[in-house]
């Protein structure tokens, strides 16, 4: 009878860990999305530029209940496109919002293709007010400091901690599941101090200390270009520009 529970036990214990869901990956050849955790992905669009030549550059899908919230469009609206199509289709999900983190190109290149399905978009003031500046899309919904929005049951934190990468970079936190996407705020280990000439570097260091001291429960985290990680992306970021 021992032998018998033995087996049982172990037959269990096989059947739990073959039953574990692959995450879901997607991949063509202008997107590709990454699923990081049950409610989280990482989208992932190409940037070609003149001084770090093809840049990989992130964003955040955040889903509860058949409903999606999107952080930074990618770089072009064919690229959204195809995006809200995949979440639509292959996810089941309604995209309740789009967030765009700052006034770059790789946050709201994308920006009118969600405007074209009557998807709202969500920025800070300062964003709104540089976009139009710079005769970028415009995203419709204006924020100062911190805004909750709704996703199924749960809370999505878009927030603004300070100065860095840019005056207005802003920053998403999806508590259920530790998830925070730092956007260009934050550096991927290893990284460069890359585009500058919107910075504040002297800011940073403080600002990733803000977002730290806010944010202690932060597990995964996502950087605006390069691979995600822990707490130790926030450490490396402000160590580089203590310099």
């Amino acid at each position: 009878m021992k032998r018998f529970h033995l087996y049982a036990i172990f037959f269990l214990v096989l059947l739990g860990c073959t039953s574990k869901k692959t995450p879901i990956r997607y991949e063509s050849d202008q997107l590709v999305v990454e699923q990081l955790t049950e409610h989280t992905f990482q989208h992932i669009t190409y940037l070609n530029t003149q001084d770090f030549g093809k840049v990989a550059c992130n964003g955040m899908i955040v889903i509860d209940q058949g409903e999606a919230i999107i952080f930074d469009t990618p770089n072009t609206d064919v690229e959204s496109e195809e995006l809200i199509q995949w979440v639509e289709e292959e996810l089941g999900c309604t995209i309740k919002g789009v967030v765009t983190t700052h006034f770059h190109t790789d946050c709201l290149g994308g920006l009118q293709a969600f405007h074209k399905k009557n998807i709202p978009s969500y920025a800070t003031e300062k964003t709104i007010e540089l976009a139009t500046a710079k005769g970028h899309p415009v995203p419709q919904v204006g924020f100062i400091g911190t805004k909750e929005l709704n996703l199924g049951d749960k809370k999505v934190i878009l927030d603004y901690v300070g100065e860095g990468h840019t005056q207005d970079n802003s920053i998403g936190y999806f508590p259920s599941e530790e998830v925070l996407f730092g956007g260009c705020l934050v550096k991927s280990l290893g990284a460069g101090k890359g585009n500058l000439e919107d910075a504040n570097t002297a800011a940073w260091p403080q600002t990733i200390q803000n977002l730290k001291s806010k944010y202690p429960k932060a597990s995964t985290i996502i950087p605006g270009h390069g691979k995600p990680g822990n707490a130790d992306l926030l450490d490396f970021t402000a160590a580089l520009f203590m310099d």
